[in-house]
């Protein structure tokens, strides 16, 4: 089976449209998002202006700011902090990457915790670990588990491996997973016998951006795969499983496209709403 990520993220875009169309009466506004996108990256060009588009949609305002590549560090911490008191921003984003005389730390930890729509913060990233059902969460591991959630894949007592264990997918959705039940493995570059660890997966979840790694031979009978991989190879966009090998194998997997991408996106703007209510 096909896990369609992009019905999922259609269903909750039309929910949220619903919640904010009740709620903007009570808060005699609607909700704000501001997003800061630093250089002329094409890849976050055109991410940005899917967001920004998205939100229009359902019914988010945006404020969108577009800054010069060589820009100072203290001008873009000068604008979050701006950004922080306006009582019409709900959320802040700062589009990754960053160019290299800005830190992203620093940016990150400047962003209040209550307006850090991604969660990247120090003070979001604890909160998260202490409870894992807290309604604010990183947006790509909080859209695996809505993905999981819908389809009905119960995680309690299943053994899922972890291909990736970077702060933005695998640390997280590793925290989510130990809170659900399952029993949860996380590997990297490093591990020993990884294709060992990845045969006894009930769920196999990976990002480490190694287009068509993982084939069916790696993969036991009717397991379920995420892809979060997003490799770009001779101009088309593939995923870290060769999709083609192991479909007669799985008994769901994410396609690339298609899959855990639009859901990030619907998790940003579900964080964005959950901070408008708060706010």
């Amino acid at each position: 089976m096909l896990i369609d990520g992009r019905k999922i993220s259609s269903e909750i875009k039309v929910e949220l449209k619903e919640e904010i169309e009740k709620l903007k009466n009570e808060k005699g506004r609607i909700p704000g998002l501001a997003t800061i996108i630093i250089g002329k990256d094409k890849a976050s060009q055109i991410y940005v202006g899917s967001k920004v588009k998205t939100c229009s949609e359902i019914g988010i305002q945006s404020f969108l700011y577009e800054l010069a590549e060589d820009i100072e560090e203290k001008e873009v911490l000068k604008l979050i902090e701006e950004l922080n008191i306006r009582s019409e921003v709900d959320a802040i984003l700062v589009q990754l990457p960053l160019p290299k005389q800005i830190s992203e730390k620093k940016i990150m930890n400047t962003i209040i915790p209550s307006k850090d729509v991604d969660c990247f913060s120090n003070e979001n990233i604890g909160r998260m670990f202490l409870n894992p059902n807290t309604d604010i969460r990183p947006c790509t591991p909080a859209g695996i588990l809505e993905l999981l959630s819908r389809y009905s894949v119960k995680l309690e007592g299943k053994k899922v491996v972890i291909l990736g264990r970077s702060n933005i997918v695998g640390k997280p959705i590793a925290i989510m997973l130990i809170s659900s039940g399952a029993t949860v493995t996380v590997c990297n570059s490093k591990t020993v016998d990884l294709e060992k660890i990845i045969k006894k997966a009930d769920i196999l979840i990976s990002a480490i951006g190694k287009s068509k790694f993982i084939k069916k031979e790696m993969i036991k009978e009717n397991a379920i795969i995420i892809d979060v991989g997003i490799n770009r190879v001779d101009g088309k966009i593939t995923g870290d499983v060769d999709f083609d090998d192991v479909i007669d194998k799985v008994s769901m997997i994410t396609p690339v496209p298609g899959g855990v991408g639009p859901m990030t996106i619907a998790m940003l703007l579900k964080n964005t709403v959950n901070m408008y209510r708060r706010n």
